[in-house]
């Protein structure tokens, strides 16, 4: 009987052992299901097909209003291309964030905390929505405004990391804001529309994946 190589069953065994890393679960249509999101109906619509996002507002809303979502995530990556058509208006990405409106009130979702900013002059930064104003400010100037921008935005622990158009504009350390935590474990995730002119804003491309 011919023994085998030993060299050549070495290296199957190991091959047969290597493990490559597992490929991440794709959670985007739990996360646009609509039975997920609430919000104001005349302003947002969402296919879930199509993978997108659409908020439009057809005269100034006087506040800054979000589509929600009811599940509170921790740790995740979304990815997504985004349009301001013809770069009017101001919108965002709430993470771990919270609704403060009430039952009733006239100017409903509305949320507070950390917001991954799109917007002229802003696009790729860090505010603080309902917490006191910039936290922290991009540190490139890599947007499109009038175009479509490409986000990329990490949440891991206590960090964060957001990527536009292939430039990291921010990779730091949820910061603390004025003895005020703005990044708790979890939250909410929220896009905005916000006051003033009439805006469309177009989120298409979306993926996310919950991170364990």
């Amino acid at each position: 009987m011919r023994l085998p190589n030993l060299s050549r069953a070495s290296a199957l065994v190991a091959a047969a052992l290597f493990v490559a890393p597992a490929v991440r679960a794709d959670d985007t249509s739990e996360f646009l299901n609509p039975d997920n999101w609430e919000g104001r109906a005349d302003i947002w619509k969402i296919d879930a097909r199509a993978k997108s996002v659409t908020g439009e507002t057809k005269e100034d809303p006087k506040y800054n209003t979000f589509l929600c979502s009811k599940a509170k995530y921790g740790d995740f990556e979304l990815t997504c291309k985004v349009r301001l058509v013809n770069a009017v208006g101001n919108s965002g990405f709430q993470v771990r964030s919270e609704r403060f409106d009430k039952e009733g009130d006239k100017q409903s979702f509305r949320v507070r905390g950390p917001q991954v900013d799109i917007g002229k002059g802003y696009f790729g930064g860090l505010y603080g929505e309902g917490v006191g104003g910039y936290l922290l400010k991009p540190k490139k100037d890599a947007a499109k405004p009038a175009e479509v921008n490409d986000y990329k935005i990490v949440v891991k622990g206590n960090h964060v990391t957001v990527t536009l158009n292939g430039e990291v504009t921010v990779d730091e350390e949820f910061p603390d804001n004025k003895g005020k935590n703005p990044a708790p474990k979890d939250g909410i995730i929220a896009f905005q529309a916000h006051a003033g002119p009439p805006m469309k804003v177009e989120f298409t491309d979306i993926k996310f994946t919950k991170l364990k």
